[in-house]
């Protein structure tokens, strides 16, 4: 049992290197991921700073890292479409414009929940 456990705790661990190399490589190469992260901090600050039940301040901060988590779908998107098409196919552009409209649509989710949060 305790090898178990301590497989699983290795297992863990190494899981949060590896996303944690992820987004690093991500951040020192998409601006876009880092622009997104700067409209999550101030977003985050809005929700702290404004009187919203704590429901309204989870959607609003869940949201935006769904749009964080979109954003470095779309990154790996691209880079394994470059990596196997460099030259210009149509499929790879499908492959990376769809990866675009999942961070839009990730976008357009968490403006809606903010409209709805203040107007409701």
């Amino acid at each position: 049992m305790r090898g178990m456990l301590a497989a699983e705790a290795r297992r863990l661990a190494n899981t949060v290197i590896w996303s944690w190399d992820g987004f690093r490589a991500a951040w020192a190469t998409e601006k876009t991921l880092r622009q997104w992260t700067l409209a999550n901090v101030l977003s985050a600050a809005l929700a702290f700073s404004l009187d919203l039940t704590p429901a309204e301040r989870g959607l609003i901060l869940a949201l935006g890292f769904v749009v964080l988590a979109a954003e470095l779908i779309n990154t790996a998107i691209e880079e394994v479409v470059d990596m196997i098409s460099p030259v210009l196919d149509p499929r790879a552009k499908k492959a990376k414009d769809c990866g675009s409209a999942c961070v839009a649509l990730a976008a357009l989710a968490a403006g809606l929940a903010w409209v709805a949060v203040l107007l409701g």
